[in-house]
């Protein structure tokens, strides 16, 4: 049973192993709010996940040890478990998801674990732990189903009440629930007025929809860059924590998230994955009230693929509005473009890329179109541009 004795038992035997993660103050992220951040992507491998996998196994008795360990994981839980396995002296094998992140497999590998890849999602990969499990022996250390691993992320919710007493409310990215069960058992064991709040994406809603409908759900599919929180079905005892203790579960986009991790990296200089920039995107895109409140958000994670980055960059300029694409129909004539340049010139916008087609079935046929990509500064400095353009008599639309 979790017990709060059991979370103080867990942050005892990780304060030598763990890093105890600042709170940052963030103002910009939503000025209506008193906004921190609690950086997990700061942590031991790079993310939360080491305080569960790491008192998890410290429990074991000596003959589990001898057994090994096996788990399942996208990616975080992985390192937190190989790295836990390794400082304890004892084998571990990780099945993970062959779609998840080069840099994640080959990070976990460095951590002295064998790797097993396995075609499909987490879920897949759970399914193929559990066989190997049976097969060898070895103690399955669960990603977010099992107390032990609960307690080690409940010890966040102790760190976050230690550094901001009066806090009102900490946002929570949600995959299976251990993070957030953790988490909400701590705080509302200590401060029942704190108010926890969950994220997850649109494309993985497995937690929101089961407290929605009152029973645990599982999804057909999932599909978000925010791989680390792209589970199924979560867990029972995840669910019935969350239930008792959670206030209520968001979704963000991904645009959102991608707009996030720009946001943190360009103000905190703070790379986070998608799971870890979940809790912030909630926050900036008002998905929860923090008007007038001092509000935490966890970011879990950061181990984002170098590969994926600069199209999440990319995905992120476009929802702020950054970036733009236009096309603008000219009549094929001298003297065009040079008018478009100045009106955009004149406007501060800075053109990065310029394509001329020849007028398609839809347009005049003496007409061309020009399709232009430019830097901007938000979503009015689009507006006036697109304005300026109309008026000078062009017919303007954006690509999206």
């Amino acid at each position: 049973m979790l017990t709060l004795d059991k979370i103080y038992h867990a942050a005892f035997v990780l304060k030598e192993v763990v890093r105890r993660t600042d709170v940052v103050p963030a103002p910009k992220i939503n000025p209506d709010g008193e906004i921190f951040l609690k950086p997990e992507n700061l942590q031991v491998t790079g993310s939360f996940k080491v305080r569960g996998a790491y008192f998890k196994i410290s429990q074991l008795s000596e003959e589990e040890k001898e057994r090994g360990v096996i788990a399942c994981s996208a990616g975080n839980h992985a390192q937190g478990v190989a790295l836990a396995a390794a400082k304890n002296g004892i084998r571990s094998l990780i099945c993970i998801p062959e779609g998840a992140p080069i840099s994640k497999v080959e990070a976990t590998k460095s951590y002295g674990a064998q790797v097993c890849l396995v075609k499909g999602v987490y879920d897949d990969a759970y399914r193929k732990a559990c066989e190997l499990q049976k097969e060898s022996g070895a103690t399955f250390i669960h990603p977010f189903n099992d107390e032990d691993v609960i307690a080690g992320q409940g010890t966040i919710g102790l760190e976050l009440l230690e550094q901001i007493p009066d806090l009102d409310a900490v946002v929570v990215p949600v995959g299976g629930g251990g993070l957030i069960s953790g988490v909400a058992f701590t705080i509302k064991s200590l401060n029942p007025k704190c108010k926890v709040y969950g994220v997850q994406s649109c494309g993985a809603p497995s937690m929101a929809n089961s407290l929605r409908d009152g029973h645990c759900e599982t999804l057909e599919s999932v599909s978000t860059i925010a791989d680390g929180i792209a589970v199924k079905q979560p867990g029972d005892l995840t669910y019935d924590l969350c239930e008792k203790y959670v206030d209520e579960v968001v979704t963000v986009t991904d645009d959102e998230v991608s707009t996030a991790i720009l946001t943190l990296m360009e103000q905190h200089k703070m790379i986070a994955e998608g799971a870890g920039a979940v809790s912030v995107a909630a926050v900036m895109f008002n998905k929860i009230d923090v008007k007038g409140k001092k509000v935490a958000c966890l970011v879990s994670g950061g181990n984002i693929d170098v590969n994926i980055l600069s199209r999440v960059i990319s995905r992120g300029l476009l929802k702020a509005g950054r970036s733009v694409e236009l096309s603008i129909e000219l009549q094929d004539k001298p003297g065009q473009l040079r008018e478009v340049s100045s009106i955009i010139a004149d406007q501060g916008a800075n053109v990065v890329a310029v394509h001329y087609d020849l007028g398609g079935e839809e347009t005049e046929i003496t007409a061309c179109v020009l399709n232009i990509s430019m830097e901007t500064r938000n979503h009015a400095h689009i507006a006036q541009i697109r304005d300026a353009l109309t008026a000078a008599g062009f017919k303007v639309s954006e690509k999206h």
